[in-house]
């Protein structure tokens, strides 16, 4: 996939994200299809998260600093230690919007020479900017699922209806 296109995907799922988040019930915000499940202010802080610290600035890091180890995160435990329970959603969906417009402005910077930039992995072994920048976008996709599927339990449980008529989920 060529660098404009993976660019283009993160612009159309900014707007993605937008429209899916655009919520004027709270309820549906703090809405949890299960125990241990996230709801959706913890995903957009979650995801608000991802774009700061974890990939723009792992992408930044192989760049700037190549043979330094990447400092470890812990996206679950954010969670708490970010306490996203006691976070706005309205805010933290303007941010996160207004980070990833950051990260399309930036990313559309590099180069091929950056993108081929390398570093090696604990886990997984040489990576490239590339390699983050891809994941990035998968990591995207897996939100929306994610998202897409909490609104659609959140429709069966809270109204009851009987959605077979909709089709297979």
């Amino acid at each position: 996939m060529k660098t404009e296109n993976v660019i283009n995907e993160f612009t159309n799922n900014g707007r993605v994200f937008a429209g899916l988040l655009n919520l004027t019930n709270s309820a549906e915000v703090l809405y949890r299809p299960a125990r241990g499940k996230w709801n959706l202010l913890e995903i957009t802080c979650h995801l608000l998260d991802e774009e700061r610290l974890d990939f723009r600035a792992r992408m930044k890091h192989i760049m700037e600093n190549p043979d330094k180890e990447m400092d470890p995160i812990d996206p679950q435990g954010w969670v708490n230690s970010h306490k996203y329970s006691d976070k706005d959603f309205e805010t933290v969906l303007k941010d996160f919007l207004a980070e990833r417009e950051k990260s399309v402005e930036w990313l559309a910077t590099l180069t091929k020479e950056d993108l081929d930039k390398k570093t090696e992995h604990k886990i997984f072994g040489t990576v490239t900017v590339r390699h983050f920048m891809l994941n990035w976008l998968a990591h995207d996709y897996l939100h929306i699922r994610q998202i897409i599927a909490l609104k659609y339990s959140s429709l069966k449980n809270n109204t009851g209806a009987d959605l077979r008529y909709a089709g297979d989920w």
